[in-house]
């Protein structure tokens, strides 16, 4: 017997239209742009596989979120939510040697603008804050079906009946882990600092100043953008260093090898300013991968340094070469 035709080119071509919105939501559901993209490409093969069965009772999206989220369900079925380091102990010294790299499964990943945002400027604002790092850290406290329903219902803005339909679930039972969600997310969501918004002249001063300085290796302008309770982490190390000055003596001790650093800036990433950070190699002229580096903005300040350091993989995700050099086109 033959086999029956798949959806046509235009029903695969509306899948690719939800596939930023997918990617995004996987992506606070996992915590891995990773694993994010993989569960989108399985979420488009089982709907192409069961296409049939489709009878357009729900909206094609709703119908692909149900198979997203069961997806997600199935890779959450793991031992270790994902972490940022400072969710995992307190500060360390700014002289403390580095211990040994953790696993890339133990860390929130950042995730490219790119990857997770659409064309639409008016989705992208409202849409922001949901996919900070800080915000994506506190989803994992959550029991995964509980995540699912609070990005669902929050974020995405589903009725508890279309949820419900989602989690083979009744709305009752939606609504009661929704509110539970919502008290365990106000116990462990820091408080949230500022949106980043290209436009705004005085964050964009703040962004250049933070790379004048870098680049310069000035720690006195480099901590003067500094909020007093600045968090530096480093994943996949667990330590991390909390205010200006630990900072200050961190990057002129353990991190010193950032000297002479190039900053590459990227399209962004969670929805923060967000650079391609090459560090000198033993070539002249020539600069290698060191990390995505990720900042947190609040008020005039800068709250929060994060440097991924995994460049193997996190380079070629945000389309950056493996060498800089100074006639490099940014």
């Amino acid at each position: 017997m033959p086999a029956k035709p798949g959806p046509s080119p235009e029903v695969l071509a509306e899948f690719e239209t939800h596939r930023r919105e997918l990617c995004a939501y996987a992506y606070r559901m996992l915590g891995s742009s990773f694993e994010a993209e993989d569960a989108v490409q399985e979420t488009f093969t089982r709907a192409w596989r069961s296409y049939d069965s489709f009878e357009g009772r729900a909206s094609l999206r709703s119908w692909l979120y149900k198979i997203a989220t069961n997806i997600c369900l199935d890779m959450l079925d793991r031992p270790q939510s994902r972490a940022r380091p400072m969710d995992l102990n307190g500060p360390g010294r700014a002289d403390s040697p580095l211990p040994p790299p953790q696993p890339d499964y133990v860390w929130i990943e950042p995730i490219p603008n790119a990857l997770a945002f659409g064309a639409d400027p008016a989705e992208h604002a409202s849409t922001k804050d949901t996919l900070r790092l800080a915000f994506v850290a506190a989803c994992q406290h959550l029991p995964a079906t509980q995540r699912a329903i609070l990005i669902m219902r929050e974020v995405l803005r589903f009725s508890a009946t279309e949820t419900a339909e989602a989690l083979t679930m009744s709305p009752a039972s939606v609504n009661s882990a929704l509110q539970r969600a919502r008290a365990t997310m106000s116990k462990v969501t820091p408080e949230v600092a500022d949106s980043f918004d290209e436009a705004d002249e005085a964050q964009r001063k703040l962004v250049d100043d933070f790379v004048t300085a870098f680049e310069a290796y000035d720690m006195n302008a480099l901590t003067a953008l500094l909020k007093a309770d600045v968090a530096l982490s480093m994943p996949p190390f667990e330590l991390w260093i909390s205010g200006p000055e630990n900072v200050a003596a961190f990057m002129l001790g353990t991190g010193s090898a950032c000297r002479d650093s190039r900053l590459v800036p990227l399209a962004g990433a969670n929805g923060a300013p967000a650079f391609g950070h090459y560090k000198p190699s033993e070539e002249p002229g020539v600069w290698v991968p060191w990390s995505i580096t990720i900042l947190e903005l609040d008020g005039p300040t800068i709250a929060g340094l994060n440097f991924f350091l995994d460049t193997d993989k996190l380079f070629p995700l945000f389309g950056l070469p493996p060498t800089w050099t100074e006639g490099s086109s940014n």
